[in-house]
């Protein structure tokens, strides 16, 4: 069991000590996180996030160009010369089945790259909530959900999912040890938990995608348990930890 538990706004909210030995849950609903839960359940081999162009080229270049796929966006747009943007609904099995994506993104792969001190970190989202919360409730770390937020502001979205989280976690009674940031985010799900797709489609980040690609990516990464899919980093590379327990167990 989990000994204590609190919650960081945005990927800047945190000093890199901060997270050190700790479970860290990066969530980044629109879309990063939302995007890295789809590939792996759609049969990406793994997820390699950076912080920038010249890490994901650098990368690309010791890779075998038909085993992998450059993924991301810059400010929501696909990154030009990439395969693949930030839209989860982009990575089909048909594109991404058996590949190692290099995934770039403004917030989401800056929020994962920065935890590294964490001993263990999780990938959290609405798609894959209750894998996440029963992940959970095996650690017996000091746990920290980590939003990427927009730019080192928070995100509205991001500090729901990270309520629910914390709800579920803790069967809707906080802890008394529970920090600050949790307690917000337990505060924000009760509130607005009910009407959740219609609450994140008025944050900022979800306005500014609209205008940029629609709300098809919205609606998506709103739908709650809808993928039994754990992403862990793994030296370095998110897979699935349900995966790799299949392959173990074969």
């Amino acid at each position: 069991m989990w000994s204590s538990l609190d919650v960081f706004s945005s990927a800047q909210a945190f000093q890199e000590e901060d997270l050190r030995g700790k479970t860290a849950v990066i969530i980044d609903v629109l879309r990063a996180t939302s995007t890295i839960v789809t590939a792996l359940h759609n049969g990406a081999k793994g997820v390699i996030p950076v912080r920038d162009l010249g890490a994901a080229s650098k990368i690309a270049q010791n890779l075998d160009s038909s085993r992998y796929l450059l993924c991301g966006e810059k400010d929501g747009q696909k990154i030009e010369g990439y395969h693949l943007g930030n839209s989860p609904l982009e990575y089909t099995p048909e594109k991404v089945a058996g590949k190692t994506l290099i995934l770039n993104t403004t917030n989401g792969t800056i929020a994962i790259t920065r935890s590294g001190l964490a001993e263990e970190i999780v990938i959290g989202s609405f798609l894959n909530l209750q894998q996440v919360v029963d992940a959970l409730r095996q650690t017996k770390n000091e746990v920290v959900l980590v939003c990427a937020g927009w730019r080192g502001r928070l995100s509205l979205e991001d500090l729901l999912c990270a309520g629910q989280i914390v709800y579920e976690l803790t069967d809707g009674t906080l802890p008394e040890n529970a920090r600050d940031g949790a307690k917000v985010a337990f505060g924000l799900y009760e509130k607005y938990g009910e009407d959740l797709e219609d609450v994140v489609k008025t944050s900022n980040h979800a306005v500014r995608l609209r205008d940029i690609v629609g709300l098809e990516d919205v609606s998506y990464c709103c739908q709650v348990d809808m993928l039994a899919v754990l992403p862990v980093i793994d030296d370095g590379i998110l897979v699935d930890r349900h995966g790799s327990k299949k392959i173990e167990n074969q």
